[in-house]
């Protein structure tokens, strides 16, 4: 039973590890969509899927709004209203300054979806600008705002942004002089710089009062973002504002960051009503000390300062055998002057020491001191102990005052209207994709444009996916761990067949049973041992078979009481019998019956003493 326990907690952990690591695998492969399984069905039939080639072939179709929307761009045609900035960026160097990064207009590298085309950044190190109008200014009133793009890093990124700005509208708006300080009103995308993952929303708030913009940042999701910029995938971003001050970012169509626009923004959009005065300054007889020496305490006369921490050990003695006329160290015997010494400018040589070679074999060398021990008298510098403060104020802060520059904004979601649309960059990586941007104001308008866009690049994707021992291998790259759970995962199925399978070994009881053993020769020992076995057998023979006659005797008395029972019925019966001749008759067929139930009595004793002689055997 022990055995079968540990048999099956090994194939219990083993079921473990192999789940542990095809979580791992496809944590690292996939993230979770939320796009309609009937939209990816119906997609695949429009387009026509060819399910006995190895990769998607599709013929694709430009993705089309099914709703009011205020701006679309598929980068299928010409690069038809974008205007690229011709501005410079200011305090900046002059040779970098100037917005002369080059966009092309390109199908992906992998994954490719033949007649798809985005915006591709080209250049490294350089500032990249380039902007266009909305359709329709979107005004932020009571509908919400769903700004939505794709982004591919196909070569990675090192350090760039691939975010987008919607522009403030004003009348004085120029899109050939849209640079890093042109106003906006939202931004968003992501960003990544080192090992700094970031998605951006930022919206710039105008105070009521002082008709300022100030910045407003979202917190950072929660979620880990790094699979999205390295695994030269194209990603769905998406942002949603809510006329109910509310805000929602959302990756491949799954959430990873929601909140308020008036709890969950830094800094706050409202400032605090009171802050503290900052002409108030502290009162030089404020007490904030909790503690105070105790001002009537008196050292004790017998406290002597002037023991030393540490004083020698009276106690200690010299090892036997410490040489004290030897030193630690001597010259090197084998130490040999140089022959370019100078002494003239080096001075005297002298051979380099070494440790003395005497003292390796005694307890030690030169002069012997006693070991130091703590002085059980000393107690120190004196010091009056610590009690409350009679005069603590508590810790002193600035008395609050109203706050000169307090307004509250109970709906900062009516923001700046926006009318353009623009991509301002910096990278040192190139071929940054985007594809597909679509503002509108309705959740299920980009969620068709998504699935006639994004979802069928996704669809390709998954189908030119790598073998399973490719997809574990990359993901082992990346988490090196990996590699010592793929072994335990391979070597765990032979050690468990060798624990189920394995013959084996053989019991005791099998051993005394084998045809070997008969012919088997006896020490003198052993036959000593199973002549007693055999004698306290016998013995418990004898005394079953004392049992045996003891119920065989009591067995006799009442079959001896039944037959004079009967044969004393029997001769009552011909006392009353009218002829001598039955009665003759009757006593000569009792006689008969009496014969032969001594006979059967006889045969059963018989068949007993054979019974027991055989038990004797």
């Amino acid at each position: 039973i022990t055995r079968m326990h540990f048999q099956w907690d090994w194939l219990c952990l083993g079921v473990l590890i192999i789940s542990s690591v095809t979580a791992e695998t496809e944590n690292e492969e996939t993230v979770d969509a939320d796009v309609e399984v009937e939209d990816f069905d119906k997609q695949s039939q429009e387009t026509g899927v060819d399910k006995d080639k190895s990769s998607l072939e599709v013929v694709y179709q430009t993705p089309k709004p099914t709703g009011e929307v205020y701006f679309t761009e598929t980068f299928d045609g010409v690069l038809a209203g974008w205007v690229l900035s011709k501005t410079k960026k200011e305090d900046t160097d002059d040779n970098i300054a100037k917005y002369d990064g080059r966009w092309e207009v390109e199908e992906l590298k992998e994954n490719t979806v033949s007649g798809d085309r985005g915006l591709v950044l080209k250049s490294v190190a350089k500032h990249h600008a380039i902007s266009a109008m909305l359709t329709k200014a979107f005004v932020f009133n009571n509908k919400p705002l769903i700004v939505q793009y794709e982004v591919n890093f196909q070569e990675g990124i090192d350090c760039g942004g691939a975010y987008i700005k919607l522009l403030s509208s004003s009348d004085d708006l120029n899109l050939e002089y849209f640079f890093d300080k042109t106003p906006y009103t939202v931004m968003f995308g992501p960003d990544k710089c080192g090992e700094d993952y970031k998605l951006h929303f930022i919206f710039r708030h105008k105070n009521p009062k002082t008709g300022e913009y100030d910045e407003k940042h979202a917190k950072r999701p929660d979620v880990d973002l790094k699979k999205f910029y390295l695994d030269k995938k194209t990603h769905l971003y998406t942002l949603v504002l809510k006329p109910d001050d509310t805000f929602e970012m959302l990756i491949d169509q799954s959430v990873v960051s929601k909140g308020s626009l008036l709890e969950d923004m830094v800094p706050p959009v409202n400032p605090p009503k009171e802050i503290e005065d900052p002409s108030d300054k502290k009162p030089d007889d404020w007490d904030e000390r909790p503690k105070i020496p105790d001002p009537n305490a008196v050292k004790p006369d017998d406290w002597d300062e002037d023991e030393p921490s540490k004083i020698e050990d009276p106690d200690a003695v010299k090892p036997e055998g410490w040489l004290d006329d030897e030193p630690q160290y001597v010259p090197d015997p084998n130490a040999k002057k140089p022959k370019d010494w100078d002494e003239e400018m080096d001075g005297e040589w002298e051979a380099p020491q070494i440790p003395n070679p005497k003292c390796k074999t005694a307890p030690g060398c030169g002069h012997w001191v006693r070991p130091m021990k703590n002085n059980p008298n000393y107690k120190g510098k004196w010091k009056a102990p610590m009690i409350d403060n009679p005069n603590y104020q508590g810790i002193w802060s600035p008395r609050k005052i109203p706050n000169p520059d307090y307004f509250e904004d109970l709906h900062p979601f009516k923001m700046t209207t926006i009318s353009a649309i623009g991509l301002e960059l910096w990278s040192m990586t190139s071929d940054i994709y985007f594809d597909n941007f679509i503002v509108c104001s309705e959740k299920e308008v980009a969620d068709r444009w998504a699935a006639d866009g994004w979802g069928l690049k996704k669809l390709v994707a998954s189908a030119n996916e790598p073998a399973m021992f490719s997809q574990l291998v990359t993901a082992a790259e990346d988490h090196p761990w990996l590699w010592l759970l793929y072994i335990l995962t391979l070597a765990l199925p032979v050690g468990l067949g060798v624990l189920f399978c394995w013959p084996a070994k053989k019991t005791d009881e099998d051993i005394d049973f084998k045809k070997t053993d008969i012919s088997k020769q006896i020490t003198k020992g052993e036959l000593k041992q199973e002549r007693e076995e055999l004698e306290d057998d016998e013995i418990e023979l004898e005394e079953e078979k004392e049992n045996e006659d003891t119920a065989e005797d009591e067995r006799r008395e009442m079959e001896e009481t039944k037959r004079e029972l009967i044969k004393d019925t029997k001769k009552m019966g011909r006392e009353a019998s009218p002829s001598e001749d039955e009665g003759e008759g009757g006593e000569d067929i009792d006689d008969e019956e009496e014969e032969n139930e001594v006979a059967d009595g006889s045969q059963e004793e018989g068949d007993k003493s054979n019974k027991s002689g055989s038990e004797d055997e």
